[in-house]
C-alpha cells in the first residue's frame, strides 16, 4: 500500500505543480499586457482599423513634402506604405535621421483619425530598415535594398 501512497504523492506534486505554472504564466501575461505594442503599417490600419486608444506602433515612410514643423514644437507629417497614407503628429524633438522619405516606426494611439506618437523611431544607418517596415514595404512593392538602382533611372 505504500507503493501507491507514493503514486499519488507523486501525481498531486505533478498536477500542484502545474498548476502554479499555469496562474504564473496568467499574472505574466497580465502584467506585460499594457507593455506590448503591435506593429502596424498604414495599409492595415485601413483594413482593420484599431480600438479607441488602443496602443500599437506605425511603420513606413515618411511621405514626402508632408513634415510639417510648428513653432510650438508639434511636428505633423504623414507614413505611407504606398497602399495608404496616416496622418501623424508628434510633440517633441525628433531623432537625427528623420526626415521625409526615410523608414519610421512611431509608438502612439489614434485619436479623430490622428496617430498621436509618444515616440519616434528612425533608422540609424543607409543599410538598416526595421523588418516590420521593410515587409510592408515590400508587400505594396515599394521597398527595394540600398543598392539596388531603379531601371528607370
Amino acid at each position: 500500500m505504500a507503493v501507491g501512497l507514493k503514486k499519488r504523492r507523486r501525481i498531486q506534486l505533478m498536477a500542484l505543480g502545474g498548476a502554479m505554472l499555469v496562474i504564473a504564466t496568467g499574472i505574466i501575461g497580465y502584467a506585460m499586457r499594457d507593455g506590448i505594442e503591435f506593429f502596424r503599417s498604414p495599409s492595415q490600419i485601413v483594413d482593420e482599423p484599431p480600438g479607441a486608444g488602443e496602443r500599437f506602433r506605425l511603420g513606413g515612410l515618411v511621405a514626402e513634402g508632408s513634415v510639417v514643423r510648428g513653432t510650438d514644437g508639434v511636428i505633423t507629417f504623414d507614413i505611407t506604405d504606398g497602399g495608404a497614407t496616416q496622418a501623424v503628429v508628434f510633440e517633441g524633438i525628433p531623432p537625427d535621421l528623420f526626415r521625409e522619405g526615410q523608414g519610421v516606426i512611431a509608438s502612439g494611439a489614434i485619436e479623430n483619425d490622428t496617430f498621436i506618437a509618444s515616440e519616434i523611431l528612425a533608422k540609424h544607418d543607409e543599410n538598416y530598415m526595421p523588418k516590420e517596415v521593410a515587409d510592408a514595404l515590400k508587400e505594396q512593392g515599394l521597398y527595394r535594398p540600398e543598392g539596388d538602382e531603379d531601371p528607370g533611372s
